[in-house]
């Protein structure tokens, strides 16, 4: 089932994360992160693919899922900590510039990386994962979106691993419905690992970024400036238009803050595009990111 595929633990500043690795070690890198409720595994199609091709494919486990480490505190999963852990496995597997590609929370962190470091990243390919400022923009004056994020209110409550995990995580299940069985058995482990569903939804708790809720006015407390959030790297936005929790909204105005983009809108797929339409996620992002060495 993972042909190819080693596993490696490396430390990130004192966090250990396990990173799934295929491909020659001396390549150049094609860093994948995921989100949530997911863990490496959500790659494996597309590492093998680029890793085929000639690409050193690393998806690690983000910290707090599946068998990287998990620390207790929502604060440590600020997202400065989740920038260094990717500039750490960046510099640990790329002897120089990298191509970062992120979904969801992952993407949010490969964003931050972006916009903060784009001398570290050959290319930016984003998968279903706004803008920070397009997504503050939007859950601060879009009341669709706000309607469509109230679940991140949910997950940052105290309650919300009982609520998750009841009847077999019978909830987070039904966002996988339509894919493979064996995925969702493979999800159903990941999830059962003692703290990873806690350390899941410490991203939620530690975010300023969702909704407003009674006594907390959520984004719109942050005042953004759009030129703060350039994206000074050369970027692919792939999204999936049936997509409930992320609208359309949020392609809305992208070109002002990543002026160099090309968009790629998939009007039959959702959120899970990565396993709905791989042949077309591997190839887009293979135009795009060219041949190593190109």
């Amino acid at each position: 089932m993972n042909p190819g595929i080693r596993h490696e633990w490396r430390d990130c500043g004192g966090v250990k994360l396990h990173c799934a690795v295929v491909g020659d070690a001396a390549s150049p890198l094609l860093l994948f992160l995921h989100g949530f409720p997911e863990f490496w595994g959500a790659w494996r199609r597309p590492m093998q693919h680029f890793a085929a091709r000639g690409w050193l494919a690393v998806a690690p486990d983000l910290r707090g899922y599946n068998l990287s480490d998990k620390p207790a505190s929502a604060d440590a999963y600020k997202a400065k900590h989740l920038i260094a852990d990717v500039l750490a496995l960046g510099a640990h597997y790329a002897g120089g510039k990298f191509v970062l590609v992120g979904h969801d929370w992952g993407g949010a962190v490969a964003w931050n990386v972006a916009i903060g470091h784009p001398g570290r990243l050959e290319r930016l390919v984003m998968i279903n994962s706004p803008h920070p400022y397009i997504f503050w923009r939007e859950l601060s004056n879009s009341a669709a979106q706000q309607k469509a994020s109230e679940y991140m209110n949910l997950f940052r409550l105290p309650k919300a691993e009982r609520v998750l995990s009841e009847n077999g995580y019978a909830r987070l299940l039904t966002a996988f419905g339509h894919l493979e069985e064996g995925w969702q058995r493979e999800l159903l482990e990941a999830w059962s690992r003692p703290g990873a569903l806690t350390g899941g939804l410490n991203y939620y708790r530690a975010s300023p970024m969702h909704p407003a809720a009674l006594g907390d006015a959520g984004a719109k407390k942050l005042q953004l400036k759009p030129e703060d959030f350039t994206v000074r790297v050369p970027t692919l936005v792939i999204w999936g238009e049936r997509d409930t929790a992320l609208l359309t909204g949020c392609l809305d105005g992208l070109e002002q803050v990543v002026p160099d983009l090309k968009l790629l809108r998939v009007p039959d797929a959702s959120h899970w595009i990565v396993h709905e339409k791989p042949d077309l996620v591997c190839s887009g992002i293979e135009r795009f990111a060219g041949s190593p060495g190109v």
